[in-house]
């Protein structure tokens, strides 16, 4: 998959992962997408390096949007916890 398919992964993960973790965000739609995003990157880095799973190079492989929406909800959830109380 190239770079733009990762982004665009990413959002899509974002989109899930918000709405399986529904709640107000203290970077709001901009800074969940970006969770989003990088959380997608670090769910198959991590799928890779230590689950030993290499993502694929297809983009509608199940796998892969596992591990892109698990990076997202684990980020967003770390998230929440270290700037929850920012915006009240």
């Amino acid at each position: 998959m190239t770079i733009i398919s990762w982004i665009i992964l990413g959002l899509l993960a974002g989109a899930i992962a918000k709405f399986l973790l529904p709640g107000r965000d203290p970077g709001g739609l901009i800074g969940t997408t970006l969770i989003g995003v990088v959380g997608a990157f670090i769910g198959g880095w991590i799928s890779a390096r230590w689950l030993d799973h290499p993502v694929t190079k297809d983009f509608y492989d199940g796998t892969t949007w596992v591990a892109a929406i698990g990076g997202s909800l684990v980020l967003l959830i770390a998230y929440r916890i270290l700037f929850g109380n920012s915006r009240s």
